[in-house]
């Protein structure tokens, strides 16, 4: 059984029919890409499963268990963290502070020792625990909404564009911890404009257009498809 299963999802804003009828699945321990231009769903597809928004047609499944109506708190109790597109950090907050309230869902008594693997992960936030947020620069802001959205211990991370707005230089390391975030065993659902990089980490990927599955194959099929090639890789 799939960790997440999409079933005909359909999710409107007011009157704008955003997502169209779309399925697929993601496994254990993979890393499944979603890519499409803007304006394809991708965004909606991520707020729809994490409880932001609530599709009038079609069913989320998580685990075996019916979550398409359920409150996005909820499901950050239940393993489902995202990491918005924009970051979204409390910009008045310090990184200890923005990463104590990712564990706010949590009663065990790791959150210290989690917090030490946060910084771990992103050394430049432990160099910067007591700055706050809004003072950091973009690619240390992306540093801690990953490592924020870690601190609720998820099995699905659903990351919304990581590399958007980041310097070149700085792309390379964000898919790196995305590939190590992963290989300790979290499943991860990316959505991500830079379709190069994103299909060189995933294990397999779907390509949104109007709001529906156009495409759906390994990533490894993806990266020599022509239609694929062409449009999102800028392959002749």
């Amino acid at each position: 059984m799939a960790l997440l299963e999409v079933n005909d999802i359909h999710t409107y804003y007011g009157n704008i029919h955003a997502l169209k009828g779309v399925s697929f699945e993601v496994d254990s321990g993979e890393i499944i890409a979603l890519i499409g231009a803007n304006g394809a769903g991708k965004t909606t597809t991520l707020r729809t499963i994490s409880g932001l928004m609530d599709p009038r047609e079609g069913s989320v499944f998580y685990d075996g268990e019916d979550i398409s109506l359920s409150r996005a708190d909820t499901l950050v109790s239940k393993g489902i963290s995202m990491v918005p597109e924009g970051r979204g950090v409390f910009a008045k907050l310090t990184v200890e502070e923005n990463l104590d309230m990712g564990a706010y869902t949590r009663r065990d008594g790791g959150i210290k020792d989690d917090l030490e693997s946060s910084y771990e992960l992103f050394p430049r936030l432990g160099e910067r625990k007591k700055q706050v947020a809004g003072t950091l620069s973009g690619g240390e802001q992306q540093m801690l909404a990953i490592a924020r959205a870690l601190m609720a211990k998820p099995r699905l991370l659903l990351l919304d564009e990581p590399s958007m707005g980041l310097a070149p230089v700085l792309v390379d390391g964000v898919f790196d911890t995305v590939e190590r975030i992963a290989s300790e065993g979290v499943t991860i659902l990316l959505v991500e404009q830079n379709a190069h990089m994103a299909l060189q980490i995933a294990d397999r990927g779907y390509v949104l257009q109007s709001g529906e599955v156009a495409i759906a194959d390994t990533a490894a099929n993806l990266r020599q498809n022509e239609t694929v090639q062409r449009t999102y890789l800028g392959i002749d």
